[in-house]
């Protein structure tokens, strides 16, 4: 889909100012968020570049720090990629274009797609559905690329790759990065089949950050992932960093493993190995054979909120969480809003945890699925409960999946167990229902602390 002229003549602009601030970063890095605030006017980065440029007024800051490092560590013409990838398309020229689809079409309309090129996997996780698939669903690249041609006319240039473990298809992958060289592309993977080969593809192609997912240090990680993974995730992160390559990781925290993923070592770790991110997912009971025991307690869900939110204001790390973070983004981000899951099957679902679809790709356009039943309960009840921190409709809120499942006539996506909604909902109801008091409180502070800085401003 062509650029418009004022599109590219924000990505002319754009590039001269990477090209400048370059020259001289320390001096330059302040320019660059003045520049984008001042051509942001789809609103796109503004409200994260007020943001940036209030936390890195101390250049002791770790914010700066961070920022800074991307210069130091990683090499330039893929961070030039990057910004220009995430910055311009996804979201300067991108998100302009998704409102207007918004308005358009009266439905949803995603950031990010996120979706499974294949159900294969070269590991078999404790509590992972994907692992009961085998190697029996893939979509071809006919597939992948014509979702990534729908996505950009729709505005959509920031893609995830998830599964089964993506690097089974390597060369897909690249080729996919090549041909859609104005994307951003990150994988969620195992980090095990990163070798030297593939680190020199990554370094060719400049747009594909990989997300290693890990569990803590070796006992952790081996425990759910398999004996030997920590040393191989940590010959990949070694093998990343030589190459000046970014990445960084996704942390499922369960009640086994939270003391270690909630330390300060555990973060000083990822620091000290080069990571420039960390994505926090929690345990869902998710598949027909999934325990519910690894499920966090409200005081271990409560420790994560505090842990995380403290370290951001010292350590060099940009943090996600994807249950406890809901008032920065005002509730749930799935359903299409921020983001939406296809999976090996070409089943177009609401979010990767979320396994029912009224749509696929081979008889449907992900428009239509936007425009379908399943979406639009998901837009109309977005956000699913007034408290933030209660975002989720399957974790927090398991009676508003259960309403929309079934108004909505959607199906089960699980080929090899079809699970019933409401069996789903139940393994959650008591985990949600002990969170909900606890997450009460929080929130009760939170917005009495937020009135407290309205007022100290007035």
């Amino acid at each position: 889909m062509a650029k418009t002229v004022k599109e590219v003549v924000t990505s002319i602009g754009m590039k001269r100012v990477i090209s400048y601030i370059d020259k001289d970063p320390d001096t330059n890095i302040p320019k660059i968020l003045d520049w984008l605030e001042n051509h942001d006017l789809g609103g796109g980065v503004i409200k994260q570049v007020k943001s940036i440029k209030e936390t890195i007024k101390n250049k002791d800051n770790n914010w700066y720090r961070l920022i800074k490092s991307l210069w130091t560590d990683v090499d330039d013409g893929v961070r030039r990629k990057l910004f220009e990838n995430f910055v311009i398309n996804a979201s300067m020229i991108g998100t302009p274009k998704q409102n207007k689809m918004k308005s358009k079409y009266s439905c949803n309309v995603p950031w990010a797609i996120l979706f499974d090129p294949t159900s294969a996997c070269n590991l078999h996780c404790i509590g992972c559905w994907a692992a009961e698939y085998g190697n029996k669903l893939n979509l071809t690249y006919d597939e992948i690329n014509d979702i990534v041609i729908q996505g950009k006319k729709l505005g959509t240039y920031f893609y995830i790759f998830s599964g089964g473990e993506p690097l089974v298809r390597k060369d897909d992958i690249i080729k996919l990065c090549k041909q859609h060289n104005d994307c951003a592309f990150l994988s969620f993977t195992n980090g095990t089949l990163i070798d030297e080969k593939f680190a020199d593809e990554m370094l060719k192609v400049k747009n594909f950050i990989p997300a290693i997912s890990i569990e803590g240090f070796e006992e952790d990680t081996d425990f759910r992932r398999g004996k030997g993974t920590f040393k191989k995730v940590v010959r990949a992160t070694e093998i990343l960093k030589a190459k000046k390559l970014p990445f960084g990781f996704s942390c499922c925290y369960t009640s086994k493993n939270v003391g270690t993923i909630g330390s300060e070592d555990y973060f000083n770790f990822m620091v000290n190995i080069g990571a420039k991110f960390a994505w926090f997912f929690t345990y869902i009971p998710v598949g027909k054979d999934a325990v519910t025991d690894l499920m966090v307690t409200p005081e271990q869900r409560k420790k994560m909120y505090h842990v995380i939110r403290d370290f951001r204001k010292t350590k060099p790390l940009f943090t996600l969480d994807f249950w406890n973070d809901g008032e920065f983004v005002n509730g749930c981000i799935a359903g299409g809003r921020s983001y939406l899951h296809i999976n090996a099957n070409g089943d177009i679902e609401p979010c990767a945890f979320i396994h029912y679809a009224d749509k696929n790709i081979h008889n449907d356009t992900i428009l239509e699925a936007l425009q379908g039943p399943l979406f639009t309960q998901y837009r109309q009840g977005q956000p699913f409960n007034s408290n933030l921190l209660r975002p989720c409709p399957l974790l927090d809120n398991p009676e508003k999946l259960e309403g929309m499942v079934d108004r909505s006539k959607a199906k089960s996506t699980d080929l090899e167990s079809p699970e019933n909604v409401h069996v789903l909902c139940g393994k959650c109801k008591q985990a949600a229902s002990k969170w909900a008091p606890v997450a009460d409180i929080l929130w009760a502070n939170t917005i009495k602390k937020k009135i407290a800085e309205e007022n100290q401003k007035s």
